[in-house]
This record gives structure tokens, C-alpha cells and sequence, in this order.
């Protein structure tokens, strides 16, 4: 009897990888260019949103958060847009998506403040009417394009996710409290803050706590490269901003205080996972695992 040669495994077929759609990264690329606008609007020109803005804001600090928050995420969007595989791009568009609806909302229930006779409130008004319809409409078609995900090369650190998700959770909470009530959530902001202004301070802090919590559930350093650099870009820019206007935060209270100290942790967060975004993962413990493994 002839003993038969064992019967080997043909090798899985690798899975395409799935990748942007041009119409993804035109919309990306169209975006990160109003948010570029909207930031010198309101970083550069703090002080003068009575004529160059689509509504008045004040104090100019104010209107230099929202700038900021503007400007970092210009290199969310316009990062993302050059990246080819949708694994490396994605983390844009879901708080993109989700910040332009809220916007969306708060423009509407405030509508009465904007700068109706004028280019800028018309034009804010008609964008955010616009982009989470178009949006939403491409993401759609870009969630059908087949394929899958290439395999993680370079996990977080697991004390990594847990400092972005303990900076996540305040700051998404902090951000709803302002949308939803924020005359009564003011009181917290180390400066004076209007119903309009809340709100979209809120929606700030929403979308930032929703882009810390993204990288953190991606866990891959290779994929949350861009996202990281928005991140810490998003908290030096608020320091800097800060930094113009010193005399406007209230600096006797405690929320002043945890602010700079919240700014400051999201800079150093963001830097590292940049920072380490081309670091290999340590082999040490799978290597053993390996040699310890029965054969």
C-alpha cells in the first residue's frame, strides 16, 4: 500500500485592498480648502468677523478657537485627500461628516445672527447646507467599492489608547453639554461664551473628541499618521491663541487652569503618534510567544 504525500493547503487569496474614490478625495480636497479660508477668517482676522465673517463673533478669542479648529482640520482633510488606500484616509470623512450636520444645525437655529446681506453669511449658509448631503452621498458610494483592509503593521501602544480615550470622553461630553445647553454649560468655559458661540465651541469639542476616539478604535500608527499631526496641530493652535489674547480667560478659575493643561496633553498625544508613526512594533514578546509555542 502506497502511503499518500499529505495533502497541503493552497494559500488563502489575498484580499484587495480597497481604495479612495476620486470623488472622495475631490470632496476632501474642495473641503480642506474652505476650512483653509474659514481659518484665516477667524485665526488672522479675530478681531474683525463684523466684516469679514458670517457672523459676529466676540470676545476675538473666540473666534480664534474656532479658527484653530478650523486650520488643524485643514490638514485632516487635505492629508487624507493624497492618500490612496481608504484604510489611510477614512478617519476624515466620519468627523467631517459628523461636525458639518452639527454645524448644519446650529446655523439654522441661529440663523437670525448671521450676516444675511453679505458674500460671507451667504456663502457659510449655502456650504453647510450643501456639504453633508454631498458627503454623505459619496461616503455611500465609497463604502461599496469592494476590497478590504491591508493587515496592521504598527499598533498603538495600549497606554496610548487609553490616554486618547480618557482625553475623548471629557471632551465629547464637555462638547454636547455646550450644544445642548449652553447658557448652562458656559459657566465651565474660562471666558464668556453666547448661546451662537456655545454651540459651536461644542461642536469643536465633539469633533475633536470624535477624531481621538477614531484613532484610538484604528490602532494603527501607519493609518493615523494625518490624523495625529490635526490632533496635536488643534492644541498648539489654541495655545497660540491663547497666547494673543491672555487677558480674556478668566485665569482665577479652575477650568482655566485644566484648559491649558487639556491643550498641552492634546499637543504632546498627537506629536507622538505622529512621531512614531514609521516605528516598527516590538517583536520581542511575539518572538517568544513563538519559540514557546508546541510544534
Amino acid at each position: 500500500m502506497i502511503a499518500q504525500a499529505p495533502h497541503s493547503e493552497a494559500p488563502a487569496p489575498a484580499v484587495e485592498t480597497r481604495t479612495t474614490t476620486l470623488a472622495m478625495r475631490r470632496m476632501l480636497y474642495v473641503a480642506g480648502v474652505f476650512v483653509l479660508i474659514a481659518g484665516f477668517q477667524l485665526f488672522v482676522l479675530s478681531g474683525q468677523t463684523e466684516d469679514f465673517f458670517a457672523w459676529t463673533i466676540d470676545p476675538p478669542l473666540t473666534a480664534a478657537f474656532l479658527g484653530a479648529g478650523y486650520w488643524s482640520s485643514a490638514i485632516l482633510e487635505l492629508g487624507s485627500a493624497r492618500r490612496r488606500e481608504w484604510s489611510r484616509a477614512r478617519l476624515a470623512m466620519p468627523a467631517v461628516l459628523f461636525f458639518t450636520t452639527l454645524t448644519l444645525v446650529l446655523s439654522l437655529v441661529h440663523i437670525d445672527k448671521f450676516h444675511t446681506d453679505s458674500v460671507f453669511g451667504i456663502a457659510w449658509l449655502v456650504v453647510y447646507a450643501c456639504f453633508p448631503v454631498a458627503m454623505a452621498t459619496i461616503l455611500f458610494g465609497q463604502l461599496r467599492v469592494p476590497g478590504g483592509d491591508a493587515p496592521v503593521r504598527a499598533p498603538l501602544a495600549g497606554w496610548v489608547r487609553v490616554v486618547l480615550v480618557a482625553q475623548a470622553v471629557p471632551l465629547f461630553v464637555l462638547g454636547a453639554w455646550l450644544y445642548a445647553a449652553p447658557v448652562d454649560a458656559a459657566s465651565l468655559w474660562p471666558w464668556e461664551l453666547t448661546p451662537l458661540t456655545g454651540r459651536a465651541v461644542g461642536a469643536w469639542l465633539m469633533g475633536t473628541g470624535f477624531i481621538a476616539a477614531h484613532v484610538a478604535i484604528e490602532n494603527a500608527r501607519e493609518r493615523v499618521d494625518v490624523a495625529a499631526l490635526s490632533y496635536a496641530a488643534f492644541g498648539a493652535l489654541q495655545l497660540v491663541a491663547v497666547a494673543r489674547y491672555p487677558d480674556t480667560p478668566d485665569w482665577s478659575t479652575l477650568g482655566a487652569v485644566v484648559y491649558l493643561g487639556g491643550l498641552a496633553s492634546i499637543t504632546i498625544m498627537g506629536l507622538l503618534c505622529w512621531l512614531t508613526r514609521d516605528a516598527q512594533p516590538d517583536q520581542s514578546s511575539s518572538s517568544s510567544a513563538s519559540r514557546s509555542r508546541p510544534r
